[in-house]
């Protein structure tokens, strides 16, 4: 009989990556997911599962060149953000269409931070695109979303592995991949190619940023929100975890990459494959 699942996907921008790995793992070992919980990239991770779209959202990633990512980032005028996310939502929409959080064939709970009234806000009905868009608005970088008298940012700001909204679902286990894990990374040999790939994207995005945000080569304002965001999902994450601990926890180290590492998907997703092996 299969092992009737509860996943839980935390936040960390592009270290996310690693729970298409996670999900690889487990449907390899025979696991049913049964519910899925996430916030922020965990969020998006578990909505295109949950409406059956993940592998083709793997293979979109994969193959990003440098030209389309140029063009999905969309830079915004307004202080509340850097990012519009019109275009990659435009994107994502393709994948996914009008779909209703409701009416998917796998529960879903996506978690999102109402930084206007400070509290967590939980969509398990409503527009799931929507939704997404919500948990992964990373403060500063892509612009909040304003929804009936809410401001709603990420998921992670509050609650970056949410663990609670599964705590009554009728399964198995509760198995939770936190995202900002302080172990060492697994040795991995990296393809030349996928290695030439990554610096192309890695030259490309940076270039970009440093022409909004700072000339200092050193340290910019991206690296200084980048390390801030992190440090405080670090230390929310593991007070989490001791209120509602999962039944298996499944660590991907934090050093795996940077929150805005989008071109290391390959690098990242093998990651998750190789670390939920061993902890399985």
């Amino acid at each position: 009989m299969k092992k009737r699942v509860s996943l839980v996907l935390g936040s960390g921008g592009a270290r996310g990556y690693a729970h298409i790995g996670v999900i690889e793992v487990l449907e390899a070992r025979g696991y049913e997911i049964v519910s899925i919980s996430g916030a922020s990239m965990g969020a998006l991770i578990g909505g295109f599962y949950a409406c059956g779209k993940l592998q083709e959202y793997k293979e979109w990633v994969l193959g990003l060149d440098v030209i389309e990512l140029g063009t999905l980032l969309d830079f915004s005028f307004e202080f509340a953000g850097l990012i519009k996310g019109e275009k990659l939502f435009e994107k994502l929409s393709e994948f996914i269409g009008k779909q209703n959080i409701e009416s998917l064939p796998i529960p879903l709970t996506i978690v999102a931070t109402d930084i206007l009234h400070k509290k967590e806000k939980w969509f398990q009905t409503g527009d799931l695109l929507e939704a997404i868009r919500a948990s992964i608005s990373i403060p500063s970088f892509f612009t909040p979303v304003q929804k009936e008298g809410m401001i709603l940012a990420d998921g992670g700001i509050l609650n970056p592995l949410p663990v609670a909204p599964t705590m009554s679902d009728k399964s198995d286990l509760i198995i939770a991949v936190n995202l900002y894990a302080d172990r060492p990374l697994p040795i991995i040999k990296q393809s030349k190619e996928e290695k030439q790939k990554a610096d192309r994207f890695a030259k490309l995005f940076y270039r970009m940023f440093k022409k909004e945000f700072s000339q200092n080569e050193s340290l910019n304002m991206l690296d200084v929100l980048d390390k801030t965001f992190d440090a405080m999902q670090y230390t929310l994450t593991n007070y989490r975890l001791g209120g509602y601990p999962p039944d298996i926890l499944i660590d991907i180290p934090k050093d795996v990459c940077n929150t805005y590492d989008f071109h290391k998907a390959a690098e990242v997703i093998n990651v998750g494959r190789v670390i939920a092996k061993s902890i399985l």
